[in-house]
């Protein structure tokens, strides 16, 4: 091979590279997302555009509707900075009141926004058990306890968890008995199927335990 034709080689080679690189920044340019805060989105002119925004779900805001979920977000660092989230998609279990929520999506006119993914982050927390009941003492009381603020210790029932505002959030069993546990704000996405859990709040009348708060069982 002459000098002349190794040039040639050398050019288009070079021309291929550069090519690729320029389509791969074009296709990864199209999916990257601006990462905002509530307040930076309601700021600038993101209409059209695909976003990440996070914040921090504004409690009992949330709906499903047919085509998803609908939800207000509150920014971190000032809560009167809120955005109108809709989502289409399958919903964390994590999801509720008070959980950070990072949505991506593209901004509408009028300043919503479509998301089409959504995570969700929350501290864990952690509680002892002492002190508290199980699950089949909670139920052996009846009336006498209703409404009376109570810590039950147990584990998640699994396939029993799901996103706040579906009825019960999950089953609660301990000492061969179990109970629906009712709860719409934030979970840790460390708590699972099987997670060890003291959980408090009271029992009602209906038979379902109303949770204030619910925590991972702390060991040792």
């Amino acid at each position: 091979m002459n000098s002349k034709m190794k040039k040639r080689l050398i050019i288009v080679s070079l021309v291929i590279v550069a090519i690729g690189i320029l389509v791969m920044a074009i296709v990864g340019g199209g999916n990257t997302a601006t990462s905002l805060s509530v307040s930076q989105a309601n700021a600038g002119s993101y209409a059209g555009k695909r976003v990440q925004v996070t914040g921090t779900v504004v409690d009992d805001s949330f709906s499903t509707t047919t085509e998803g979920l609908d939800f207000d977000v509150a920014d971190e660092n000032d809560s009167s900075q809120t955005m109108h989230v809709t989502y289409s998609g399958a919903v964390p279990s994590t999801f509720g009141n008070g959980v950070v929520a990072i949505s991506t999506g593209t901004m509408n006119d009028d300043g919503s926004l479509a998301a089409t993914e959504l995570l969700t982050k929350c501290p864990s927390k952690y509680e002892s058990a002492e002190g508290a009941l199980t699950v089949k003492s909670l139920l052996n009381y009846g009336s006498t306890i209703y409404d009376s603020t109570t810590s039950v210790a147990g584990y998640l029932k699994t396939g029993t968890l799901v996103a706040a505002g579906q009825g019960d959030r999950f089953t609660l069993y301990s000492d061969g008995a179990e109970v629906g546990v009712v709860f719409d704000d934030a979970l840790p996405d460390t708590i699972t199927d099987e997670s060890s859990l003291v959980v408090t709040g009271h029992l009602s009348s209906d038979g379902k335990f109303y949770a204030d708060s619910v925590a991972e069982q702390a060991i040792g």
